[in-house]
């Protein structure tokens, strides 16, 4: 095949719908905990689409160079087809053809991958598609949401942009529903903004879970959801009748034992979760929330002041499942955060301080993570490594990243109570003062920032930070 009608395939791969085409960044996961992931859903969740599954296994082992194996599950596939859509076959199997098509390009296989782009142009040419290479369809549209889902929180809107399409065509699908709430659930945990009930992810969750009572994802997490509006008794209803009709599927395990964690059932929780453990025991997951679950404990003999023995024996529970979390998902912010803390509390000081400087040089961080890793890091500093200077500066770094989160809200009480006690000890530093004067603005508290600014600049007279915040302020409230 010659350069030309190589380069004119690429332009015809590209116009695909599948998994190729759906800018699924082998940067964004791991692609063998992926694998593993999939995997996992096949042998537990059998009620879960096969076709979706070994779709996606598919391009999670050709991420992972095993192209042999990616043939071998997109023929899982298109057997899965048969059973699924018995009546739509074609239709049903161009996410898996277009997959083929690709899979066979990066063989090298241009003569294979053009039979497949055949088959996908006569199915759109048959059912009068506008393209000549893809079809609008719902089960697509579909697809692409749960593939999408799996990529993690940078891909969250893509993914909620999916289902909505699929909805519109199929309102009452059970699959759909239940995509598009766990997509609204996990940008409200991706962005911090959980409490609230209204305009959130709990009626499209509650419409999923009456839609299929017993999908062992979607009605978990609806009491999860339940429990954060303040509606815990409904919610663990849910949680035990989740727990009933799937007592050994690891996704139902898992959120159940999240559920008790912060119900303040520990030991509950754990039960739970070496339950799960011991049915997917290289889980990130799972080895995560159990090291939440001896954090707890932990800081309740803090508080305690039971004997250093016990807490050093939870420290080290803490740190072993912190370690799995990472060691299975390397790119798992906040279990790292999690780890460094530990450290820092086991006063392994350098071992905390490498494992924060992990998370300083992953690229792609989001501007959550980089908030959550400023506070993280601001606390260690400031109550572990004795430095109130370096807490000041990461707590700063955190609130300047102008969105609104929980981690955002952090920085700003931890900075200005440590403010408020370096100006009680030093009345003389301009620039504790305008520190202050920044939280305050930022706070809406217009009077209160002018006065700090005021008396910056008493000791600071010619700073153009301070004498430009004061302008802005005194011009607002003239207005």
């Amino acid at each position: 095949m010659s350069e030309v009608s190589k380069e004119s395939l690429q332009k015809v791969l590209l116009q695909l719908e599948c998994h190729f085409t759906w800018m699924l960044l082998k940067e964004d996961i791991t692609p063998n905990e992926l694998e593993e992931r999939v995997e996992y859903l096949i042998e537990f969740v059998p009620s879960k689409s096969k076709i979706q599954n070994y779709n996606l296994l598919a391009y999670a082992n050709h991420l992972n160079g095993k192209k042999e194996d990616a043939l071998e599950n997109l023929q899982k596939a298109e057997e899965a087809v048969q059973i699924e859509y018995p009546k739509e076959i074609e239709k049903a199997s161009l996410v898996t053809w277009g997959n083929y098509a690709w899979l066979y390009y990066h063989m090298g296989q241009l003569g294979k991958a053009q039979e497949y782009i055949k088959k996908v142009e006569c199915v759109c040419k048959q059912h009068g598609s506008d393209s000549l290479y893809k079809m609008n369809l719902p089960h697509i549209y579909c697809e692409k949401g749960w593939a999408v889902l799996r990529f993690g929180g940078s891909c969250y809107e893509k993914a909620k942009e999916s289902f909505a399409k699929a909805l519109e065509e199929e309102p009452q699908n059970p699959d759909i529903n239940a995509g598009y709430a766990i997509t609204l659930y996990r940008m409200e945990d991706y962005y911090g903004k959980k409490s609230s009930a209204e305009g959130s992810s709990l009626e499209p969750l509650r419409r999923a879970a009456n839609l299929n009572p017993s999908d062992a994802f979607v009605v978990p997490i609806f009491a999860l959801k339940l429990q954060e509006v303040g509606q815990a008794e409904e919610g663990e209803k849910y949680i035990k009748e989740a727990l009933q009709k799937n007592p050994d599927a690891p996704y139902a395990l898992r959120y159940a034992a999240k559920f008790y964690r912060k119900k303040g059932d520990v030991i509950k929780s754990l039960e739970l979760l070496e339950k799960a453990l011991e049915l997917t025991p290289n889980s990130s997951f799972l080895h995560h929330q159990i090291g939440l679950c001896y954090r707890t404990q932990f800081r309740e003999k803090k508080r305690s002041r039971c004997q250093d023995r016990e807490k050093m024996e939870l420290i080290g529970h803490c740190i072993f499942h912190f370690q799995k979390a990472v060691e299975h998902k390397p790119k798992f912010v906040y279990a790292y955060l999690d780890l460094a803390t530990m450290y820092g509390e086991a006063k392994q000081l350098q071992e905390a301080e490498e494992t924060f400087q992990k998370v300083f040089t992953m690229t792609k961080l989001s501007w959550e993570d980089k908030q959550e890793l400023h506070f993280s890091y601001g606390h260690y500093q400031q109550f572990h490594n004795n430095s109130e200077s370096e807490a000041v500066k990461h707590y700063l770094e955190g609130l300047k990243i102008e969105k609104e989160s929980i981690s955002r809200e952090q920085c700003k009480d931890y900075l200005k109570k440590l403010i408020e006690r370096k100006i009680y000890k030093s009345p003389g530093d301009a620039k504790s003062f305008g520190i202050l004067g920044y939280i305050h603005q930022l706070s809406g508290e217009s009077r209160q920032a002018i006065e700090c600014y005021e008396r910056a600049l008493e000791m600071d007279p010619d700073n153009e930070e301070y004498l430009s915040a004061l302008w802005v302020l005194r011009l607002y409230l003239q207005s």
